[in-house]
């Protein structure tokens, strides 16, 4: 074991390899460390798109993928739909908003749609993948803005876009279920029901939270944290941009926590589980034993992260009522 090594948590052969291959492949781009906030967008888009081919299952067969425009807070933006082969009529939905820190990420990252793909074919359920404005330039409320009003184009576009408007959900990754979250949140502040949010390696707390902000910090890639939270906040009051410091939880939609052991997040995101539950909503948490905060995505190369994929899909054809499909491939 190296001094590096030392240095990680006990973590499975696949999840260091990945660690290790994301340093060496970080370690050619510099446009990572660029001022220039299109740079570092482009750079983190390539290392995200390299180390996907190796580590993330491809596309399977059986899911129809076509990009749809839907109506942002300030204006159209892009969406990926992902819609399981076959399918009629109208579909229980969610609505996803992929991580990045929220300064960073698209719709078009391969892991993005490789996901996205596999977990609609294995739970049944159309998603949606929006690509909502970035900070620096786009701070809250804005990706929340685009959120929200992406969740009432799909109600008012249901017969075009093959939505059950009584089954629309939102769901996240990293820095997009904070945005989720706090969508989620506005939804029934309007009196606007949603079936259900999916929360994945969830930031709750745009401050640190626990020990486990202290720790880990290495292995999750997060050494950057506050200061990208800080970026995303954008100069407003916690209790309206961190989920965790809301007034009031009550009423919101059930949820599903996907937190990982070795996460620099966890504790924040087990805190946020608790705080639903108190506030008498719905909640069911998945602990990935094992997991860092990046490696849920690595479904080619280990275990964990495939039983994690299982789970979520099981969660989310629970939480919406649908049939599953079997897919062709284990």
């Amino acid at each position: 074991m190296t001094p590096v090594d030392e240095e990680l948590p006990p973590l499975d052969a696949p999840v260091r390899a990945w660690i290790h291959r994301a340093e060496e492949l970080s370690a050619t781009l510099p446009g990572l460390a660029s001022a220039e906030p299109w740079q570092r967008r482009e750079a983190a888009r390539e290392l995200s798109d390299l180390l996907a081919r190796e580590y993330t299952d491809p596309v399977p067969d059986g899911v129809d993928i076509d990009d749809i425009t839907l109506l942002g807070g300030d204006g159209p933006l892009r969406a990926r739909r992902f819609r399981p082969s076959g399918a009629d009529g109208a579909l229980a939905t969610m609505l996803w908003l992929h991580g990045g820190g929220w300064i960073g990420g698209t719709i078009d990252e391969t892991l993005n749609d490789r996901t996205c793909a596999d977990r609609a074919l294995r739970s049944g359920v159309q998603l949606v993948s929006l690509e909502y404005r970035l900070a620096p330039e786009h701070p809250y409320p804005a990706p929340v803005d685009d959120a929200v009003a992406a969740l009432a184009d799909l109600r008012a576009r249901a017969d075009e876009l093959g939505v059950d408007p009584a089954a629309l959900g939102i769901g996240g990754n990293s820095a997009g279920a904070t945005i989720a979250a706090s969508a989620a949140l506005r939804e029934r502040d309007a009196g606007t029901a949603l079936r259900h949010q999916a929360l994945e390696v969830l930031p709750a707390a745009l401050r640190p939270v626990g020990d486990s902000i202290h720790r880990h910090r290495r292995a999750s890639g997060l050494d950057g944290a506050e200061h990208l939270a800080d970026l995303y906040r954008g100069g407003a009051p916690l209790w309206a941009a961190s989920p965790l410091d809301a007034p009031d939880l009550r009423g919101v939609a059930p949820a599903l926590l996907l937190i990982a052991e070795f996460d620099p997040l966890r504790d924040g995101a087990v805190a946020y589980a608790e705080a639903l539950r108190a506030a008498e909503v719905p909640v069911v948490v998945h602990l990935g034993a094992g997991h860092v905060h990046g490696s849920p995505g690595l479904t080619a190369r280990w275990q964990g992260a495939r039983d994690w994929r299982d789970r979520f899909a099981a969660e989310l054809s629970a939480a919406y009522a649908t049939p599953v499909p079997q897919p062709s491939r284990s």
